[in-house]
């Protein structure tokens, strides 16, 4: 199993009703000139998933430093009321603010989300420009544009799976052991080493009463958001930010996978002229998991653009 170089310390804090778990890392006596650098993660992943970049940084970069990793609400081991029957986009905005006056007040920070934690990390920065340092954004690529013609299908479907999920209906899938979830995340990433993802599978998963492995993730997940996505909206958003971004893109083009032409990188990059100070970088050889496929590329990349 993968043997983590630097050990990470878990804690809880409390956040808007919640008891917010995060992971933290620090090196030395923290220097007060260095922005704590706060990683969101994806959808159905958590925080430690950034442990194997944790890793790769280099000493230098680390000492004095403080690296902080939550886990989203309804992931990991940030758990929900057992009442909860689906998510809003603007509840995580709120965690991320609430979670940083309490982790880092009155700092400046650097920013840094992966796939639905970038687009968050992204929106967040346009609404508190002055609360960054720096951002990064690891394939949050956002949304295809969508119509207002959309509206009545989507509230129709959003309200057909909260009375799924509260007729216990929706469900992610259990497995009978830690190596089972390891498969899985395999079969999902096969970039993913096998040494990686069995220690990612136990942060992933637990096992239950009946020593079924559960995945850290609230089943209301998989029910679809009532609300279209506005690119409109989130434009003026981007707008607005003021920090340097590096938008770092991994070399496997996920949007024409999931988009099949509907929304392509190309349209992506046209997005990001928006932002007064954008940059786009590349890892190559690697799939959307690009923190788990080549985490000592992308720390190299993330520690040149992170460096005062």
């Amino acid at each position: 199993m993968y043997k983590e170089k630097h050990l990470s310390r878990s804690a809880f804090v409390p956040v808007r009703g919640l008891e917010y778990h995060f992971l933290e890392w620090q090196f030395g006596p923290l220097n007060p000139k260095l922005a704590p650098l706060v990683m969101w993660h994806g959808w159905m992943d958590v925080g430690a998933s950034y442990q194997f970049m944790v890793d790769a940084l280099s000493d230098g970069f680390l000492q004095g430093r403080r690296l902080l990793a939550p886990d989203w609400r309804g992931f990991g081991l940030t758990a929900m009321p057992p009442q909860t029957d689906n998510f809003w986009f603007a509840d995580y905005l709120a965690d991320l603010d609430t979670l940083l006056d309490a982790l880092a007040p009155g700092q400046t920070v650097d920013l840094l989300g992966h796939s639905m934690g970038g687009n968050l990390v992204m929106a967040y920065a346009g609404i508190r420009p002055e609360r960054l340092r720096r951002v990064v954004n690891l394939e949050g690529f956002g949304l295809a544009a969508s119509r207002p013609s959309q509206a009545p299908g989507r509230y129709a479907k959003w309200m057909d799976e909260l009375k799924a999920m509260r007729a216990g209906e929706v469900a992610f899938k259990s497995y009978d052991s830690a190596d089972g979830v390891a498969q899985r995340l395999i079969k999902t990433n096969p970039r993913l080493s096998a040494d990686k993802a069995a220690w990612l599978a136990q942060r992933w998963a637990q096992p239950d009463a009946q020593g079924r492995w559960q995945i850290l993730g609230h089943p209301a997940h998989k029910v679809t958001g009532a609300l279209l996505y506005r690119w409109d909206e989130m434009a003026e958003l981007w707008k607005r930010i003021t920090a340097p971004v590096l938008a770092v893109e991994a070399s496997d083009d996920s949007l024409s996978q999931w988009w099949k032409g509907s929304y392509t990188l190309a349209d992506y990059h046209e997005r990001l002229k928006l932002v007064p100070r954008a940059r786009v970088a590349q890892v190559q050889d690697a799939g959307h998991m690009l923190h788990h496929d080549q985490p000592a590329e992308l720390a190299r990349q993330i520690e040149a653009f992170l460096t005062p």
